[in-house]
């Protein structure tokens, strides 16, 4: 091959390559994108100049290693995706047009044709067996401003504290200053994970109970996380703390038993040993959560609270009683 020729095939290359390493990470310094492709820091500059040319709005950072970030155009430049990217944005799109987040449902649908049109077609076929062979099964739950889980993530990045007005399911709506961990979906609903400053504590706030358009406020420093996975906080929050009665149980089966007969949000699992496991749940209503109990059909021990080994109690007396022969 021509030196000429290969050195033109190269360069793209590694166009490509550093194109790509800036749309995976917020921001680097010339050293680091140096390090990652065996070049100085000069021949950074000078492709980061070229990306530039090609209408790629690549910014400067200041400091003394200096730093590029690829931020924001007047219009958007094409996106480097690998196979396994590609058919996942392609899943997305077709799952969004039918699911929890108002409004971008049509959108996603022209997304989706847009992307299919310039899909290999090896992937377009991995995709539509994907599409013909699910069939997916809505849940009724309550829909999200696309808007509002925009402005959330973009604030759980740049660690930016928001204001909004939360309407929770009792009592009157209140302002709230928060500073957001992180969103979890359940595929019903989203759940904003946030250090709420007034409360000085953690908190879970469902995104659909944000009474307008949060906005941002001053930045903040990173805490360290209520857990090591907001899915199962979340989980906790949800399946006792929101609810008038928190029961703690232990349940005499195995926890991979007991979690393929409830969900992460009905109730939270800890393993105790092979053949148990401690559950935390709750209700509004005693009654719910010994339904839910007998509906398992597990042997358990009730540790808290009082109220509910009492009406289990009640329970049996009149179990006890309907079933007892008349003389």
């Amino acid at each position: 091959m021509e030196p000429r020729l290969r050195h033109m095939l190269e360069t793209s290359a590694r166009l490509l390559k550093l194109l790509s390493l800036l749309q995976v990470r917020r921001d680097w310094t010339g050293p680091e994108l140096a390090g990652r492709l065996n070049v100085d820091v000069r021949t950074i500059r000078r492709d980061v100049d070229k990306l530039r040319s090609l209408g790629y709005p690549v910014t400067s950072l200041p400091g003394a290693a200096g730093g590029y970030q690829l931020g924001a155009g007047a219009e958007l430049p094409p996106l480097l995706l690998d196979d396994d990217e590609a058919v996942a944005v392609a899943v997305g799109l077709r799952t969004a047009a039918n699911g929890s987040v108002a409004g971008i449902e049509e959108t996603s649908i022209r997304a989706l044709t847009k992307l299919e049109q310039v899909l290999p077609t090896r992937l377009r076929r991995r995709v539509q067996a994907l599409q013909a062979h699910t069939t997916p099964l809505i849940a009724a739950g309550p829909t999200v401003d696309a808007e509002t889980l925009t402005i959330i993530a973009a604030a759980c990045r740049d660690r930016q504290q928001l204001r909004f007005t939360y309407a929770p399911t009792q009592g009157e709506p209140s302002k709230r200053l928060i500073e957001p961990q992180g969103l979890v979906h359940t595929g019903r609903r989203w759940y904003l994970v946030a250090w709420d400053v007034s409360k000085e504590d953690w908190r879970t706030f469902r995104v659909d109970r944000i009474a307008e358009e949060p906005t941002l406020a001053a930045r903040f420093s990173p805490r360290t996380p209520p857990a090591e996975s907001l899915g199962d906080f979340v989980s906790r929050q949800v399946a006792s703390n929101a609810y008038t009665y928190q029961a703690v149980l232990t349940i005499h089966a195995p926890l991979r038993t007991v979690a393929e007969r409830t969900t992460p949000m009905s109730a939270a699992l800890e393993p105790i040993d092979e053949n148990s496991c401690l559950m935390r749940t709750g209700a509004d209503a005693l009654e719910r959560i010994v339904f839910h109990l007998l509906f398992l059909g597990f042997e358990f021990d009730v540790h808290e609270p009082v109220e509910l080994r009492n009406y289990i109690e009640t329970l049996i007396g009149r179990m006890q009683n309907a079933v007892r022969v008349q003389g």
